[in-house]
């Protein structure tokens, strides 16, 4: 010892101990967001397989880059799903804490608009109604996710450039919520400039990246073209070139994202993905795209980390389970499944009419009695809860699908 003092075997392991945990941290704390060093992680004060950032709730900051790099090293994607209503955040939440998984709530512009109310004021110019919505969402999810006992992702999903406003709106919303709690509103936006040149692209990532940066956002970007229809967005008579990304695109937006002081982003690379639900085979998916990227940009790097970006799935309803599974290995962390789970949530209230077909005819008269009443058959907590229960049924499978199932246990 420094005094001169012997110390026994029990205080030298101490010591050593101690000293360790703070090359830890010290490693940690030198690490950039967007290019974590991947350790197994687990042993979590709250959940057995994750670090003890990651809390029941919305994550956000470190407790994001977290559960994102566990994800990644564990070979698994976090669901992401649309929500538009209240019922549809309840039945994702539920579906998280039965099956055991981390999972994402997303609003999208038109999901936002119709969350505030469809009747409202939405000019081109402010997008209120949208802004609204969005905001409004968001702090609905807070209320509730925590009581669900499941880690929560907060996003927004496509922001085309003509949806800016919409985007402005909810990041001054997130800046004004980080003043006083000292975390975003939201945990994450995402940005889908594709339709854009590559050289805009960037830059207006690089702009809101860099502003996002301060509060501990995360950014979203889209390269490449996303095929099909969501949202009022049509990508569906698109170049079928632009519908695969290069590895050398996606080391330019790596580059000039990872450049920027305390950034977290994610990527959308295209690999033939089409929004909305297609017939087998009238899509071709090639996720070894993914593979060969990161196999570049580790290159680019010089880094011994394997799968340096973390790649988002987009149009992932109706996917290859093996074309799913491909792109888990090759480093995708989130995939969106939206289409799938509006089909099962309709599928349980097209099921709950049929079979209460005679009962809803009228408010009084059934095969019962002429005046017999019907009121708990129409009653809306009734169907849309036949309808939620269906769309936690398939939330299920998608979640298998990403391995995501007792993540959390």
């Amino acid at each position: 010892s420094q005094d001169g003092v012997a110390q026994s075997p029990e205080e030298s392991m101490l010591r050593f101990a101690l000293l360790a945990l703070v090359a830890a941290a010290a490693v940690d704390a030198a690490v950039p967001m967007s290019n974590p060093v991947l350790r197994m992680r687990g042993g979590g004060k709250s959940f057995p397989k994750l670090p003890d950032s990651v809390k029941p709730g919305v994550v956000t900051g470190k407790a994001l880059k977290d559960l994102l790099a566990t994800a990644k090293e564990h070979g698994y994607a976090i669901p992401a799903v649309n929500c538009v209503t209240s019922s549809s955040v309840n039945q994702v939440l539920e579906a998280a804490a039965k099956y055991g998984s981390p999972v994402m709530i997303q609003f999208s512009n038109g999901g936002s608009q119709f969350m505030a109310g469809k009747s409202l004021p939405n000019t081109k110019e402010g997008l209120e109604a949208c802004v609204l919505g969005a905001v409004a969402g968001a702090h609905y999810v807070r209320n509730v996710a925590k009581a669900y006992g499941v880690p929560v992702v907060l996003h927004s999903d496509h922001c085309a450039k003509k949806l800016l406003p919409w985007f402005d709106g909810m990041l001054a919303a997130d800046e004004e919520y980080h003043k006083k709690n000292g975390e975003p509103l939201f945990s994450s936006h995402m940005l889908d400039l594709s339709e854009e040149p590559l050289k805009e692209n960037i830059e207006l990532c690089v702009k809101y990246m860099q502003r996002m940066a301060k509060i501990d956002c995360l950014l979203e970007m889209e390269l490449g073209i996303t095929g099909g229809e969501e949202d009022g967005v049509n990508n569906e008579h698109v170049d079928n070139a632009s519908m695969y990304s290069q590895p050398d695109e996606i080391w330019q937006v790596y580059k000039a994202l990872a450049a920027i002081k305390d950034s977290q982003f994610t990527i959308a690379a295209a690999f033939g993905n089409v929004h909305g639900v297609y017939k087998a085979g009238n899509v071709v998916l090639r996720p070894e795209i993914l593979g060969n990227a990161q196999t570049y940009i580790k290159e680019q790097l010089k880094c011994k980390e394997d799968k340096p970006v973390n790649f988002v799935f987009h149009g992932g309803s109706g996917s290859e389970k093996d074309k799913i599974e491909l792109a888990l290995k090759n480093g995708v962390i989130k995939m969106n499944i939206d289409t799938d789970i509006q089909w099962a949530a309709w599928d349980g209230l097209r099921k709950f009419e049929a079979k209460n077909h005679d009962y809803l005819q009228g408010q009084i008269g059934n095969p019962e009695g002429a005046d017999k009443p019907n009121k708990k058959f129409y009653d809306p907590r009734v169907w849309l809860r036949a309808s939620e229960q269906s769309a936690v049924e398939r939330l299920g499978e998608a979640f298998a699908d990403l391995k995501a199932v007792d993540q959390l246990k």
